[in-house]
């Protein structure tokens, strides 16, 4: 994955609720917009517009896809083939609603693990390795949803009421690992993933 976009009605006083929550260093863009680092690398940027997540991912052609996703050229910053997640950083996207599994691979390049169950993982082979890239949920809310890397989900789930958002999901362990589903003061649905080994948590394993 190349990068995380989220589009609010004002961003400022969202990026400074994700930086208390995940430990991001802010950077105020000539644009308007605001960026969250977690060291020298990129978590997410923030800035005005129609309000929901954009996931973009690395390819060789860049171009608009459906549901808030994109790709463009570039380094690949998170991932299975990226270095390992750190806290506050992006550590997993799955898609949850309807099955779309044909539209994904077929525009990804793709493989669906089991196109049959309610959750699958989409895999990836580009270095010739097959190793999962993305989630899907086929009985979610819709959309994709963000995971973000903390070395505590319980206490990440008290923090975010605090600092303006909400509580979906409280701590719970599913095959990922242990999560949380939040929400951030704009209304955009993300998620927490406790101290994952690296993309995706223990699918990384």
């Amino acid at each position: 994955m190349r990068r995380v976009e989220l589009g609010v009605p004002e961003p400022e006083p969202v990026a400074e609720f994700y930086a208390a929550l995940l430990g991001w260093v802010i950077i105020a863009e000539p644009d308007g917009s605001f960026t969250g680092w977690v060291g020298d690398r990129l978590a997410t940027r923030v800035h005005a517009g129609q309000p929901g997540l954009r996931v973009v991912f690395a390819g060789p052609e860049p171009r608009e896809l459906r549901e808030g996703v994109a790709v463009d050229l570039g380094r690949v910053l998170h991932g299975p083939w990226a270095p390992g997640p750190r806290a506050g950083e992006p550590c997993w996207v799955e898609h949850m609603g309807p099955t779309a599994d044909d539209y994904w691979a077929g525009e990804l390049g793709w493989e669906v693990r089991d196109p049959d169950a309610d959750f699958t993982l989409y895999d990836a082979a580009p270095a010739g390795e097959r190793r999962p890239v993305a989630g899907r949920l086929a009985s979610g809310r819709g959309g994709w949803t963000c995971y973000y890397a903390v070395p505590d989900v319980a206490r990440a789930a008290e923090d975010v009421v605090e600092f303006g958002g909400g509580v979906l999901l409280g701590p719970t362990t599913v095959p990922t690992g242990t999560v949380a589903a939040l929400t951030d003061p704009a209304g955009t649905v993300f998620a927490v993933l406790e101290d994952p080994p690296g993309w995706g948590g223990a699918w990384s394993a």
